[in-house]
Parts: C-alpha cells; structure tokens; sequence
C-alpha cells in the first residue's frame, strides 16, 4: 500500500517540551517537529526560529511569558524554509535577520517552498489563514556578525553550507550554547533535499570545533553536556554520509534514482527508519543526493507538484 504524502498522515499533536539549555536559555521543542530557540537578555528576548504559522509561533510566545515578561525585540532565522519562518509576524519584533543568501533564497523560491511545505506539512499549517504572506528580513548579512541584548552578545554565523546554501547558527558565548537550525537533529531525519552533501561534514566540524556545552537542535531534545552534543554531531554526520555515499556510487555507474533509492534504503533503514519524519525526508533525499552526485550543485526547485511526482516514483 502506497504511503501517505509526506507528513499528511500525520495529524496527532506533539508534546511540547521548554528546557533550559543554559542560563536565560530556552530549546522549545515537540517531539521531532520544528524547533524553536529563546534567548533572554538584560532587556529584551531574541528568539531562534519563528514556527510555521502564526498559531505555532503563540505557543512558544506562551512558553517564553512563562520565564520572562522582557519584550521580544529579534527573531533570527537559520534559513528560508517555510516551516521555520512564516509565523514571524506573531512575535512583532523590530528585527527579523537572516543571512544574505538565505533572503536571496526567498526571493528565488520562497513562495515555492511555501506551496510545497503547506502540502506536506498540513498539521503543521492548521491556522494558515493568519500568515500575512512571505517572511522578508529586516537585515541580513554575509559571514558573521553580533547582537546585543543587552550586555549579552549573541554571535550569528554562516559556518559553512549543510541543510542549505544560507543556514546559520545562532552562538551564545557567555554559555557556550550554540542553536544550530537544521545543521543538527537528534533521533530526527536530517532533511537534505535543499542541502549540499559535500560541505555539511565540515560545517559539523566547524561547529564541533566551539566544544559545545550545549545545542538546541532543528529537531529533535535538546542537547545538554559535552556528550550528549558530540553525539549527536556524529550520529547528524552518519546519516548525511550514510545518505549520500550509496546514492553517489550508483550515480558514478549511470544508475537510475530508483536504484539509488533501494541503495539508500539498505543504508539507512536498519540505522534511522524509526527516527521522526523518516519516512517523509528519504525521498527528497535521495533525489537531492543523486542530482548532487552528477553535479549539480544548486538544489532544484521543490514544487507541490515536482514533490508529489517524485514521492510517486520513490514512495508510492
């Protein structure tokens, strides 16, 4: 029997979890949906990620009231995915940053990736009606840059390419707590079908390099201890490899993409197929790591319609 469309299958609510990652430190995290991240300074609150909708991003509004009253005065972005940023306008921040590539990104296919996440995603969409339309920074920048909230500085970084050309990560020095996007997921599918293969292992190095004592993740627990988040930077790093190496060498023999997915599959299944949103991520995937084994180094466009041809070649 076919599998349901990416994640329309499913519609169950997730526990949400609010853990202290570091002092004035939150994760916001539900059980392998998007995470968001708070960070509270001496006047006001930056937060990490805004949610898909309007709706998503008052839940973590609640849980931010329930350790602070400070006024949210910066939401950054990791990157341009609709699921992360289209429930910016509930938090009324005066600053909204991304990175320069990241805002290139909307502008290229932002609205795309809206259409196409809406379809996969539908729980995650439930309120839709209130997104006022495409999330557009207020800054950007290129490399890196500070925020201070106060005296606390909040470094923003582009350590390299990995879930995408723009990604971020968001680094609180005075913790050493860093809020990685989707660079980093525990016991959740990496989803790589906007991602560069080749550059994400040196991005985890990049950011194994700070020897973190603490990571809020895309997906996934919070990671607290220097164990915990080295872990999960190698079992991150496992599934990239362990995604793109079998793709590849099919691709290097003129190989099909079906042949790459049931090499992925044989891969990937016995390490990672009860992880969240598995079975949603493979295709996209594998179709992403197959382009980029022939080189192709700019990720195609996902359309709702390009996303359900694919998932019936692949999935069905």
């Amino acid at each position: 029997m076919a599998k349901a469309f990416a994640s329309a299958g499913d519609m169950t609510e997730k526990k949400i979890s609010f853990t202290e990652v570091g002092e004035g430190l939150y994760a916001f995290t539900a059980e392998g949906d998007p995470n968001s991240g708070v960070i509270i300074g001496d006047e006001s609150v930056m937060i990490v990620e805004a949610q898909a909708t309007p709706r998503l991003a008052n839940k973590v509004i609640d849980c931010v009231r329930s350790v602070t009253d400070k006024p949210i005065s910066h939401v950054v972005l990791t990157h341009y995915h609709a699921v992360r940023v289209l429930g910016a306008s509930a938090f009324g921040a005066d600053q909204i940053i991304m990175s320069d590539t990241a805002r290139s990104m909307v502008a290229e296919r932002g609205q795309e990736d809206w259409d196409s996440e809406f379809d996969r995603f539908p729980r995650l969409f439930e309120g839709h009606e209130s997104i006022p339309g495409l999330t557009w920074p207020t800054t950007t920048f290129t490399g890196r840059m500070s925020v201070f909230l106060g005296k606390r500085r909040v470094d923003l970084m582009q350590l390299g390419r990995a879930h995408t050309a723009g990604d971020i990560v968001v680094h609180v020095p005075d913790q050493n707590v860093m809020f990685t996007g989707d660079i980093v997921e525990y016991h959740s599918a990496c989803y790589c079908g906007d991602g560069h293969f080749g550059d994400w292992g040196k991005t985890l190095d990049a950011i194994k390099a700070y020897d973190l004592d603490a990571i809020a993740p895309g997906r996934g627990d919070a990671l607290v201890g220097k164990e915990m988040v080295n872990a999960a930077l190698e079992n991150t790093r496992d599934f990239v490899a362990s995604t793109y190496a079998p793709a590849a060498k099919v691709a290097a023999r003129g190989g099909t993409l079906k042949e790459a997915w049931d090499a992925v599959r044989a891969s990937c299944d016995p390490k990672f197929a009860d992880y969240a949103i598995y079975e949603h991520c493979l295709p996209f995937n594998v179709a992403r790591a197959f382009d980029e084994a022939q080189g192709i180094d700019t990720p195609r466009i996902w359309t709702a319609e390009r996303d359900k041809e694919m998932w019936a070649a692949l999935q069905g």
